[in-house]
């Protein structure tokens, strides 16, 4: 049971204290510039935001150094404009991002996920239609939208078996944390200037936390996580149990999570 802020008891009352506290701290505009978030602040128009969103989340596991070094250059090799980019990219366009690498993300599986991103917004209205349609008000969550992205991505006559380790799946028992931040990004909105808050659906409380080693280690850390492994099931019952802090827009936590576990390190 979800109980609103005046029954929680008073250990769960520092608890939220605490989290407000650091969501206030961390959920600044200051932070953007070495956030993968920074790569879709680079633009304006919607489509451009979405689809910048989408690559650097794509992208961001590593150093957050060299995800911003490697987005910037993949955005570039897209002459940094990116919907338009995917909208008409043909052969020779497709063929200047062979010689990009990531980690172990390279050319091949960015051409494949230009192609997809293309059938997307060609017949599917682009990755805000998709998830308004496969996520709709009654959906507890957005993991069976997460699922039916990867599922349509993959069912594509392209797709690659070495490109399914690039877009994660719920259904599969990944936490998708990319994908959750980069939703995180599109429909969360506040005064803060960091979310887009673009989308209208999902909703604001459908959205799942982004779980990574930090933001689970710190949840384990204040007891809002029991779960050892670090999947889909664990990224919903930690949002389960921050719902109990804000039901409406759970996922605002994630900021403090995230200062507390790479910031702070734990010490606080």
């Amino acid at each position: 049971m979800v109980h609103p802020p005046d029954d929680l008891n008073p250990e769960d009352l520092l608890l939220r204290d605490l989290l407000e506290n650091r969501h206030d701290r961390y959920n600044r505009a200051d932070f953007i510039a070495e956030d993968p978030i920074s790569l879709p602040h680079r633009f304006t128009q919607r489509e451009d935001i979405e689809i910048a969103g989408f690559w650097a989340a794509t992208l961001a596991w590593g150093r957050r150094s060299s995800i911003l070094s490697s987005g910037r250059r993949l955005l570039a090799l897209m002459d940094d404009a990116p919907a338009d980019f995917t909208h008409r990219a043909t052969g020779r366009d497709l063929d200047r991002l062979q010689g990009f690498v990531h980690r172990t993300f390279n050319g091949t599986d960015a051409v494949f996920f230009v192609q997809g991103l293309q059938r997307l917004y060609r017949h599917e209205g682009g990755l805000m239609g998709f998830f308004a349609r496969h996520c709709p008000p009654q959906a507890p969550d957005t993991g069976e939208a997460l699922a039916a992205l990867h599922a349509w991505f993959f069912a594509q006559p392209e797709a690659l078996p070495r490109s399914r380790r690039h877009l994660s799946d719920p259904s599969r028992g990944s936490a998708a944390k990319r994908l959750s931040m980069f939703l995180r990004w599109m429909v969360r909105r506040d005064s803060r200037g960091v979310d887009f808050g673009l989308w209208s659906a999902p909703r604001p409380c459908q959205l799942v936390c982004p779980l990574d080693v930090h933001t689970a280690g710190i949840s384990r850390q204040l007891g809002l996580l029991r779960r050892k492994t670090n999947d889909w099931k664990a990224a919903r019952e930690l949002t389960d149990r921050l719902r109990q802090f804000d039901a409406t827009d759970p996922v605002r936590f994630d900021f403090a999570l995230f200062g507390l576990g790479v910031y702070e390190r734990g010490q606080f």
